[in-house]
């Protein structure tokens, strides 16, 4: 995780788009260092970039939605978490719809489609936003805090009433292998009257049983069950881990969440951002990196220094 990544080769995803219901297809393409994650959106004769950057959401109601340009991308939490898991830096995203492709629900297709194409290490050093001083965010039951941690981890809870969710807690310890199985394979969730709502109102067009676990009042009604018995809180984690990629770098803090959600978890990054007393950038001396690429740090491992202006 020392270095900058990109894909190995070119990728092409397609699927419904959850709300639009909508066929959409990204092309994804590999990306020199120092560009970011970048969704290049197209529609009629109009064109443009959009980077994954907290500066360019443009609503978090229903999902998280990066625009620019009268052109947006909805739904981009998953597609951005796996990335982040994966320690995938720079990539280009070409998409002919209005939304990431919803596809199982989760980031597990995402994830296996990411890894079968190859990840590329750049030769430049990751830059790491490191937080130094804990930071909180209160609306209502909904909390969020941040504090110092070597790592970047996520303890989420939450609570529903509803003998399905009820309360749930758990936390993860970000890293590829334990993303990929505790935490990727978690779909998004709604109440079929919600979805029904939704449906109503135009949208979720794109929603069934094969892209969500839907709720009645009597349970879970997917024929398959839940791929964990705390699916639900897992699949918040995987959102969380997706809104905070938006600060622009890997976040190494312990992210502490009740009920939060899209829209306070983009307060809160807005927050971490305008409060710059409390992180700083660091990256890996000199020596860490002439020893890694020596291949003589096998793991997350070297002093952590300033990063470089």
């Amino acid at each position: 995780m020392i270095f900058q990544c990109t894909i190995a080769t070119p990728l092409i995803i397609s699927g419904i788009g959850l709300h639009s219901g909508r066929r959409i297809t990204m092309h994804l393409r590999p990306a020199e260092a120092g560009t970011g994650i970048v969704f290049h959106r197209s529609e009629g004769d109009r064109s443009v970039s959009i980077e994954a950057v907290s500066a360019n959401v443009v609503d978090t109601r229903l999902a998280t939605v990066l625009g620019k340009g009268g052109l947006s991308v909805s739904t981009v939490e998953h597609l951005l978490a796996s990335l982040n898991a994966l320690g995938i830096d720079n990539l280009h995203i070409d998409i002919d719809g209005p939304e990431v492709p919803v596809l199982d629900g989760s980031a597990a297709p995402f994830v296996d489609l990411l890894e079968n194409t190859g990840i590329r290490q750049l030769d430049r050093s990751r830059k790491f936003l490191a937080i130094r001083k804990p930071l909180t965010l209160i609306e209502g039951e909904k909390r969020v805090t941040i504090i110092p941690s070597r790592f970047f981890r996520v303890s989420f809870g939450i609570a529903f009433d509803h003998p399905s969710i009820a309360q749930q807690s758990f936390s993860f310890k970000c890293s590829a292998q334990a993303f990929r199985r505790d935490i990727a394979p978690a779909r998004t969730f709604g109440f079929l009257q919600e979805v029904e709502y939704l449906k109503a109102n135009g949208l979720a067009r794109g929603g069934s049983l094969e892209n969500a676990i839907v709720i009645d009042k009597n349970g879970v009604l997917n024929p398959e069950g839940l791929r964990f018995t705390d699916e639900f809180v897992r699949h918040k984690i995987l959102d969380s881990i997706g809104d905070f990629s938006l600060l622009g770098y890997p976040l190494l803090g312990h992210l502490k969440a009740y009920k939060a959600g899209h829209d306070i978890n983009h307060k809160m990054v807005e927050k971490i951002l305008a409060n710059p007393d409390h992180w700083k950038l660091v990256e890996f001396s000199e020596e860490s990196l002439r020893e890694a690429r020596r291949g003589l740090l096998p793991s997350f491992a070297g002093e952590l220094l300033p990063a470089k202006a």
